[in-house]
């Protein structure tokens, strides 16, 4: 039995779909879609008008008084709800303080309190004003909601912050499995969060990246991405530690596997070697062979491009078993969350695992034979998964893939 395990001991999630783990489980097998206008600024002459928004998001309604929301962002207050989320599900609130020594904190992201600095920056430019308040760009850093969540929780472990765009969250969890691993720390509050924003939306829309309509993932008929924001945030601790304090336990951190493709500012490498790389390299990591996989959460972004090549991917890792393992997007129901997708998704794939069902990839309809994969459509699949692949692939070729599995005394070793 392996002594350097780590396992998951709890979830929380706010997204587009639902703001708790149950509500997000039961959207999930649903085939919810939280795709619809965006309210939060102005997206009029831009090519969509759509993305996968919070919407009537209430700090208050998650966050207790006792924690001040000055200088908090949007982004900043929906991973503090997830964490405090996952925090309670693990039954650490509130932290004990010989806990919080060992307690660490690691987040993915991207935007950071660009929605918040956005309107600042606009009237500076529109009054000329040479100075500008200080506390104005407070939470302009996507280092703010790892300060925000230390700060207000008093956890002096290890704290930082990925930015490697979509594969944010999931590089985070990755660290963050590290961190305990090493004995640097003895739980870890870990995942990403993302803001919907202007220049976010902008910028995918100048590049054309994204869809007027729903994004339809590995759909022959796929235009592009749909925004979303949220933030998933998943609590890890050493089996051993979270055995002596009696925690449940919702599944297991296997493996992780890092890979860059040197390739591009902003396209994958057609090919998908560097995904298939990273595939590979996590497999590794948990010790396993590629038949013991028995869902891939994938990063399934429904750009014709990246879809394609994370197929490639698939095949290159997997062979002719490629087009039989169940495989689905669940940015299809909560949009492209960026810097917070594969925490959110993360904790997808914890949920398909312990509650028994494989999630939809929706608006799915016409196959793709440059996709040969087993796509799961519309809605959900019943069935039992030991060991789940879930992939996340970045801006710049930054790839990460994460192998969780289902939690067994043996390790899951046959």
């Amino acid at each position: 039995m392996k002594s350097d395990r780590v396992v998951v001991t709890g979830r929380g999630t706010v997204n587009a779909i639902a703001e708790n783990i149950d509500d997000f489980a039961a959207a999930l097998k649903n085939g919810k879609c939280g795709i619809g206008p965006v309210t939060l600024f102005d997206t009029d002459g831009y090519r969509t008008r759509i993305g996968a928004q919070v919407n009537g998001f209430d700090a208050r309604q998650h966050i207790p008084t006792a924690y001040s929301l000055k200088r908090m962002s949007r982004s900043d207050c929906m991973a503090m709800a997830a964490a405090l989320q996952a925090l309670a599900e693990a039954g650490l609130l509130p932290m004990e303080e010989r806990s919080t020594a060992r307690t660490g904190v690691v987040i993915g992201g991207g935007a950071g309190g660009m929605l918040e600095c956005e309107p600042v920056f606009a009237r500076y430019l529109e009054t000329g004003a040479d100075r500008m308040p200080v506390s104005s760009f407070a939470a302009f850093s996507c280092a703010s909601s790892a300060d925000h969540i230390a700060t207000h929780l008093k956890l002096f472990g290890p704290r930082t912050t990925f930015m490697t765009a979509c594969s944010s969250g999931a590089t985070a969890i990755g660290f963050a499995r590290d961190l305990i691993r090493s004995h640097a720390a003895d739980i870890m509050v870990c995942g990403g969060t993302e803001p919907l924003c202007r220049i976010t939306y902008s910028a995918f829309n100048a590049l054309q990246a994204v869809d007027p309509e729903p994004c339809k993932p590995f759909d022959r008929n796929r235009q592009g991405l749909t925004l979303g924001e949220g933030a998933g945030i998943v609590i890890l601790e050493s089996l051993d530690h979270a055995r002596k304090r009696g925690a449940p336990i919702y599944g297991e951190i296997l493996g992780c596997g890092i890979t860059c493709d040197a390739h591009h500012m902003t396209a994958p490498d057609i090919e998908g070697a560097g995904a298939a790389a990273a595939m590979a390299a996590a497999l590794a990591d948990a010790g396993i062979s590629a038949d013991r996989v028995d869902y891939i959460n994938a990063h399934g972004t429904a750009t014709p491009a990246n879809d394609r090549m994370e197929a490639h991917a698939i095949e290159r890792v997997f062979g002719n078993r490629a087009r039989h393992i169940p495989v689905s997007s669940t940015k299809s129901m909560i949009g492209h969350t960026l810097g917070a997708a594969g925490a959110i998704e993360a904790v997808a794939c914890l949920l398909a695992i312990e509650r028994d069902f494989i999630p939809p990839t929706i608006h799915h309809n016409a196959t793709d034979d440059d996709c040969p994969l087993d796509v799961v459509p519309s809605h959900s699949r019943p069935a039992r998964s030991d060991t789940v692949l879930s992939n996340s692939f970045a801006f710049g070729g930054n790839n990460t893939a994460l192998v969780l599995g289902r939690f067994t005394e043996n390790g899951g070793d046959p």
